[in-house]
């Protein structure tokens, strides 16, 4: 549900949402400590759906995917690079604008990029969403490859995160429940069988949308109708202890999680940040006092209409 902002409160709320300038690598933003804010508000997150987001290892490239109602009726992604210090204006990826693509992310070395689609294998092809890379040549991204089993099936596969030992975790459909969080192991030069993880991480209501640590030391995910939720959806975490077993997942506390749905996590390469997206409006209705068109319009324009955004927060004391 969208929930109107309050008129009144609205300055007040942005100019609180909105980082002072400064000059760093996160588009001049002063970083945010220990409360979640917006991330690049009007230039990233805006009055439009934005959601989901990937940093290079270097720092100098930033995918992240727009989105229309959801992305139900449509979702792309956009690209933004740093040139000389200062980061061009996102526009759609070059490998994109066509079909439904989200959810980006890099893999460790930086050379290629992971994300979802529903773009077609062939003319014949059943469209269902699919894990396809593309790969980096001569500094330029090429054309997006096709993963084919045992990471693709007939089933929808989103969300892909992509280990330093070639592991990659996704989300994947499950039958009788909605989704699961899987990992195909890099073994001997090639993916293992696809395997879910155990039950410290997925329950029998449904986890998707996974982080996973570059060094497998611990995973990000949101819990949707899990215990201990704030919302519909909260973002949790589950450590591997010294044996290599994921540990039963926390959530990860109010700081992120709230009332709606909080989802997408990611930790930027330098380990800093904690990235999130959330449809978190501020007042529900009835407004206070009656609003006339003008109000109303200047409301849904704002970053704060209750559409999804990314939002960020120090990732020091949530992930450690």
């Amino acid at each position: 549900m969208r929930f109107f902002c309050l008129l009144l409160l609205l300055p007040a709320m942005l100019s609180a949402q909105s980082p002072v300038k400064i000059n760093n690598p996160y588009f001049n933003q002063q970083p945010p400590a220990n409360e979640a804010i917006l991330f690049a508000p009007e230039t990233i997150s805006d009055e439009f759906g934005n959601r989901d987001m990937a940093i290079s290892p270097k720092g100098d490239e930033l995918f992240y995917t727009f989105q229309y109602r959801g992305g139900f009726v449509f979702s792309t992604i956009m690209y933004s690079k740093k040139i000389n210090g200062k980061w061009s204006s996102p526009e759609v990826a070059a490998f994109c604008g066509q079909y439904n693509d989200l959810e980006p992310a890099f893999s460790p070395d930086g050379s290629k990029l992971y994300f979802s689609s529903n773009r077609p294998t062939d003319e014949n092809a059943k469209k269902d969403f699919d894990i396809w890379v593309v790969t980096k040549q001569n500094g330029l991204w090429g054309k997006p490859a096709h993963m084919e089993q045992p990471i693709n099936t007939e089933k929808n596969e989103f969300y892909p995160s992509v280990a330093k030992s070639g592991n990659i975790y996704f989300t994947r459909e499950m039958e009788g429940k909605d989704e699961d969080i899987v990992v195909c192991q890099w073994t001997n030069n090639r993916y293992d069988t696809a395997i879910s993880l155990p039950a410290a991480v997925n329950s029998e209501g449904g986890e998707f949308n996974a982080f996973v640590d570059p060094d497998e030391q611990y995973i990000l995910f949101t819990g949707y109708k899990r215990k201990g939720n704030y919302g519909s959806g909260d973002i949790f975490i589950s450590k591997r202890n010294e044996k290599g077993v994921w540990q039963e997942a926390k959530n990860i506390g109010d700081k992120v999680n709230g009332a709606g749905l909080t989802y997408c996590p990611y930790v930027s390469p330098d380990k800093k940040y904690l990235f999130f997206t959330s449809s978190r409006g501020i007042f529900k209705t009835p407004f206070t006092v009656p609003q006339n068109s003008k109000n109303l319009k200047k409301l849904m324009n704002s970053p704060l209409n209750g559409w999804d955004n990314i939002y960020w927060i120090e990732a020091k004391g949530i992930v450690d």
